[in-house]
């Protein structure tokens, strides 16, 4: 077989060739691996100095004394990889992932090919992508929803905005739980005042979490005028460590007892949000909402065309990315049910019947995956630089403080880039469907639209635990994720 251009001496054996499994077995003669090792060492005699030879005149011999089994072991390494692309050029094949490379024999047989005494043999195992015979998706029908946002959506979220903007205004009498006090405090640990712990005038709603645990407890049922010492330890994890752990006492003085009260809808209510006046606010809500409300309908037309393309084909997955999807959605969802505080028993379920369902899941987003990929490559769809780069920005953003640790996580990890790459090639491909599909609009309210969707997403959680393909997005659990794109 000819590799870059020379000519290599080895064997292939075709082990296994089942639907999209693949396994062979490779050997290179040692003669080979030992003329790319001496070729090595030629060139390293070029330049190495070496105590007792001039230099380019230490003999091969010498240099292979010194250097020749970790120079070997660079060649085997080296020799691995370009073979198992030349088997996969040879064969046409498409590795659904990286083939795993095994050494054939024991760690003793290992030593006699790095000292050049033994042909090097190893199996590579893999499954091949499977090829996507293309349908037609431009007979494909889907419906959009249009919302238009009425007076009754704006004046709800009015309402709620008024209920979250609160006003206070002083109160007699003692500070209760959703009450706020403004407090001057000074803070001590062992008598010694400390840094950060002293401030005036400092307004405290009693409940809200806003002072360390503890803290806020031994306030309820202060009075205006009033000065209290409050004793509390900083918590072990608190972010400053010449404070965590330790006991500290506040000198705090009230200030001022307040009762929240809610605010009214005025001009004064919009100019604190922003706004011009109370019509301006509303035209303001109203163009979040239609975007609101177009995203969703959006998510959910994506959804119908993820839908449409899972009735459409049904193929072979390769069971390891069908595993490594799996493993990954798992993972997340321990972490939720564990945030949660949540058990398979709460949500009616065990565990078994749990994994066969993301399984499903998992193999359904493998299998999308591969269709959206062929649709894609068809179609010529291609994710510009700027674009990547505007989601790299958007990633960055969902952590603020963080954004250059994150910029420089992605430049070190160019392949981490594929879970920004990914969605965007999603969204384009989904996008290309819904241009060539047949949609129709359909205009409907809120109310209207979120009764459809929880609708669509209960039957499409039953169809799922009947071991249905088709499925609005997956299901959803109290303790899990909903699975996207599923």
């Amino acid at each position: 077989m000819t590799i870059d251009g020379k000519t290599t001496q080895m064997d292939v054996k075709e082990l296994e060739n089942d639907g999209l499994k693949r396994r062979y077995e490779v050997t290179i003669a040692a003669d080979d691996l030992k003329a790319r090792r001496d070729a090595k060492l030629e060139e390293l005699r070029k330049t190495a100095r070496i105590p007792g030879f001039r230099p380019g005149k230490v003999p091969l011999s010498h240099l292979q004394r010194l250097y020749g089994q970790n120079t070997m072991a660079e060649v085997v390494d080296q020799a691995i990889n370009e073979t198992v692309q030349a088997v996969l050029s040879e064969r046409e094949e498409r590795p659904a992932y990286q083939p795993q490379v095994d050494l054939a024999g024991e760690e003793k047989d290992v030593e006699k090919v790095i000292r050049g005494e033994a042909d090097l043999t190893f199996i590579m195992d893999f499954e091949v992508t499977p090829k996507v015979e293309l349908k037609d998706y431009s007979s494909l029908k889907l419906e959009r929803f249009k919302v238009t946002p009425d007076e009754k959506d704006i004046d709800e979220a009015l309402a709620n905005l008024a209920k979250q903007v609160k006003d206070y205004e002083d109160k007699d009498g003692k500070a209760e739980k959703g009450d706020r006090v403004v407090i001057s405090f000074v803070g001590r640990i062992d008598g010694e005042e400390f840094e950060g712990g002293k401030a005036d005038n400092v307004p405290l709603e009693l409940g809200s979490g806003q002072f360390i645990p503890g803290f806020e407890e031994q306030m309820i049922g202060v009075k205006a005028g009033e000065e209290r010492v409050i004793k509390v330890p900083f918590p072990e994890d608190y972010g400053v460590k010449e404070l965590a752990g330790k006991e500290a006492e506040f000198t705090v003085r009230v200030e001022a007892v307040q009762a929240a009260k809610e605010s009214e809808i005025d001009n004064a209510f919009a100019l604190k949000l922003g706004a011009k006046d109370v019509d301006d606010l509303r035209r303001r809500i109203r163009e979040q909402a239609e975007a609101e409300f177009a995203q969703m309908t959006e998510e959910e037309l994506k959804r119908d065309v993820l839908d449409a393309l899972d009735a459409q084909y049904d193929f072979t997955v390769p069971e390891k990315m069908v595993e490594a999807e799996f493993q990954q959605i798992w993972h997340q969802l321990e972490h939720q049910m564990k945030e949660a505080g949540s058990t398979f028993a709460d949500e009616g379920t065990s565990e078994e019947e749990a994994r066969e369902e993301y399984r499903r899941i998992a193999e359904r987003r493998v299998r999308l995956g591969l269709v959206i990929g062929a649709i894609g490559e068809e179609a010529g769809i291609t994710v510009p630089e700027d674009e990547l780069h505007q989601g790299l920005i958007d990633r960055a953003r969902q952590f603020p403080g963080q954004e250059k640790e994150v910029f420089e996580f992605y430049r070190k990890n160019p392949e981490a880039l594929m879970e920004i790459r990914g969605p965007i090639f999603e969204r384009k491909v989904v996008e290309h469907i819904v241009q060539k599909a047949d949609v129709s609009e359909r205009e409907v309210g809120r109310e209207e639209l979120e009764k459809i969707l929880a609708e669509r997403h209960e039957e499409g959680a039953k169809e799922l635990k009947r071991g249905g393909k088709k499925t609005a997005g997956g299901a959803k659990k109290k303790g899990g994720k909903k699975g996207e794109n599923a």
